[in-house]
């Protein structure tokens, strides 16, 4: 990088930032411009008489609102101590007057940005952001976004739930799920909803704001139509229950500005609906199993997904793995209002899902944490329509090959999937049909139930071994799914081999999760991330001697055997009345003794020719005769 003055670095830095002035805010950049001069543009001058000069500026009309200072040094000076001390002065004098105040230290390689640690005071402390500078909207957004409260989520979410299903009479479980996740989606895009709305005026808003927001995307991807179609064809009982209607409104605003904020960390919002809504039913349509937030954390760390990686699902169901590789890698590159994000949004973000519905809730999910969803595809991953697919996201010319000049630059580096497990919707041909089209040596993690390599097609599961190794596989605790299944992680990497290589496997025994009424398993005492912390180190390692259950087992590819963990045998273990019981009943055997008549007969002599004793009104059968 060639070096450049301190004015070219303001310039610069101003392009990124964009200080421009409005009718509500005093933005700017330059060396000229004293607080004094630009206190006379607010309420009472805050400045009066201060002559120092800032070399950026974003000072709101409203003092209640955050602000923004920027000192700039040219590219051969260092940011050191003497540099801090400039800008924490120039925040010190904003902090006289705003309550909120986030300064920018930037010599156009390097940056260092610092906040006073909580509004109204004015202790200021350094704060962590994006290593690159961003736009200002990013930085104010550091400001204004407040920790989400998860368990207000979930009492919004069922009230939501009751509501839909009681006031407006919708019983089937996706209608509702899919008319809640719409209504985000508008108030997401700027909808207009309003409390004193009517059903009829809310309907229109909603498919009105549906349709606009993927007008452009239509483009890349018709079929997200579906979304639209699926809500339109919702059918209800009570839709003119006005008092109704202004309950539900209320309740989506409140959960969408919890959901925009940017400390939401990619909670599976269809997930948080599905533990609430599916408290009406029994078990899960469509082969359905929606991965627990838990466990979509765990995964994308068991193989180490980044920022830079591009994800792929071949069973999307409603996104939970896209929205979390979402959360984490937009966190990883510094928040979702960096430019990095919208990269990630835009093109490492990919899934495929059969069901119309459940691709409709899928569309929704990644549109109410915006954009990603063009990359959703509606269809049989099986299908050589979708391979096609797949294989175009990977390959210049669509076709695969061993030539690293023919990958596309965002091909797919990590795959992350919960494919429905019952035999008709045939698991090990999702798996065949996906690790056949992505690249050699991506690693994946998949969930399955324990034993499914095993009892599976056996052909297939061989073929499925044959040409992509499975690495490890970590059972998870019994109690992960309310569905009841009984599920390990198996790790894969796609293009080698299984044959003459160990596994490593181990168990997970518990995962600190308890089950809170009607709102599903919640790691209320906080007790997950230690787990999650110690078991990824574990597996990152091959740590046998982390934990008795870890262990490597020798795969059995000709009989499709030692596919699974494998459950401890008990030790045998015989007592002295074990020996006793099987000796007499092998003597009673040989004798002809009918069981049932000699225990009748043992009774009896107990019970009728035993010594009866009463003593202080308790009475007691003595084994010695009666005289």
């Amino acid at each position: 990088m060639n070096s450049l003055t301190e004015d070219q670095v303001r310039d610069k830095a101003n392009q990124i930032l964009r200080f421009e002035n409005s009718d509500n805010v005093i933005s700017g950049v330059g060396q000229l411009t004293s607080f004094n001069t630009l206190g006379e543009s607010l309420p009472l001058n805050p400045w009066k008489g201060n002559n120092n000069k800032p070399d950026g500026w974003y000072f709101p009309k409203d003092k209640n609102e955050p602000a923004l200072i920027l000192e700039t040094k040219s590219t051969r000076k260092q940011l050191n101590d003497k540099t801090i001390d400039e800008l924490k002065k120039n925040m010190s004098y904003t902090l006289n007057y705003y309550q909120e105040v986030l300064g920018i230290l930037y010599n156009g390689k390097t940056l260092k940005t610092f906040c006073n640690t909580k509004p109204g005071s004015m202790t200021i402390m350094p704060l962590h952001t994006a290593s690159k500078l961003q736009n200002k909207e990013y930085y104010l957004k550091i400001l204004t976004d407040k920790p989400i409260d998860v368990q207000k989520i979930y009492n919004l979410t069922k009230k939501i739930n009751d509501s839909l299903k009681f006031d407006f009479g919708i019983q089937d479980l996706y209608d509702r799920m899919i008319f809640t996740a719409s209504a985000l989606v508008a108030q997401r895009y700027g909808a207009s909803l309003k409390p004193d709305y009517s059903f009829n005026a809310m309907r229109s808003t909603i498919i009105d704001a549906l349709n606009k927001s993927l007008i452009n995307d239509k483009q890349q991807n018709i079929k997200l139509d579906a979304l639209v179609e699926v809500y339109e064809d919702i059918k209800m009982n009570y839709p003119e229950n006005n008092k109704a209607v202004n309950k539900f409104i209320n309740n989506v605003i409140q959960i969408s500005q919890s959901i925009n904020s940017s400390h939401w960390r990619g909670e599976d919002v269809m997930g948080i609906f599905f533990n609430e809504f599916n408290r009406y039913k029994s078990k899960s349509d469509n082969g359905q199993v929606f991965t627990p937030d838990h466990i979509t954390n765990f995964m994308y760390r068991l193989i180490n997904v980044h920022m830079e990686d591009s994800v792929f699902d071949g069973a999307c169901g409603s996104g939970g793995f896209l929205t979390k590789a979402m959360a984490n890698m937009m966190q990883e590159s510094g928040g979702s209002s960096t430019n990095e994000a919208k990269e990630i949004k835009k093109h490492r973000l990919y899934g495929i899902e059969i069901d119309k519905r459940v691709y409709a809730l899928a569309a929704a999910n990644m549109m109410i944490h915006k954009d990603g969803r063009t990359n959703i595809f509606h269809g049989n991953t099986m299908s050589e329509e979708a391979q096609k697919w797949i294989r175009k996201i990977n390959w210049k010319n669509g076709d695969k090959t061993d030539n690293l000049s023919d990958l596309q630059n965002h091909r797919i580096t990590k795959v992350l999937m919960n494919p429905p497990y019952e035999k008709k919707y045939k698991p090990i041909d999702i798996l065949n049909a996906v690790f056949d089209n992505v690249p050699n040596h991506t690693d994946a993690a998949v969930l399955l139930p324990d034993h499914k390599l095993e009892k599976g097609p056996k052909l297939k599961v061989q073929r499925l071994l044959k040409h992509n190794r499975l690495t490890k596989i970590i059972k998870l605790p019994k109690e992960t799914f309310s569905e009841g299944v009984s599920v390990s992680v198996f790790i894969f990497r796609t293009g080698e081999t299984t044959e003459k290589h160990e596994i490593f496997t181990c168990e997970i025994q518990k995962d600190g999760l308890e089950t809170i009424k009607n709102q599903g398993r919640q790691d209320i005492k906080n007790k997950w991330p230690n787990i999650e912390e110690f078991w990824v180190k574990t597996i990152e390692k091959l740590d046998v001697t982390a934990d008795k259950s870890c262990k490597w087992i020798t795969p059995d590819l000709k009989n499709n055997k030692n596919l699974s963990f494998p459950i401890p045998e008990k030790p045998f273990k015989i007592s002295e009345d074990d020996f006793m019981k099987k000796v007499m009943d092998y003597q009673m055997f040989k004798q002809k003794i009918g069981v049932k008549e000699f225990n009748e007969n043992v009774l009896k002599e107990i019970i009728y020719h035993s010594a009866i004793i009463e003593n202080n009104d308790e009475i007691t059968i003595s084994s010695q005769k009666r005289i």
